[in-house]
């Protein structure tokens, strides 16, 4: 059985946004995996999310 991967990218880095993206892709059949983000030299503001999400392959 093998592991499918799907990451979602978004600038709209806000709590708001993070748990629509949370909330709509584990309602798919999604595991979260792992967020990472993108930090810009002149802000402590996130400028990118990238979360990583995991599912069977179904073989």
């Amino acid at each position: 059985m093998g592991v499918v991967y799907k990451v979602v990218e978004t600038s709209d880095v806000t709590d708001i946004e993070l748990e629509r993206i949370l909330n709509e892709t584990t309602d798919q059949g999604w595991t979260l995996d792992a967020m990472q983000f993108a930090m810009r030299d002149s802000s402590k503001r996130p400028a990118m999310a990238f979360l990583t999400f995991t599912r069977s392959d179904g073989n």
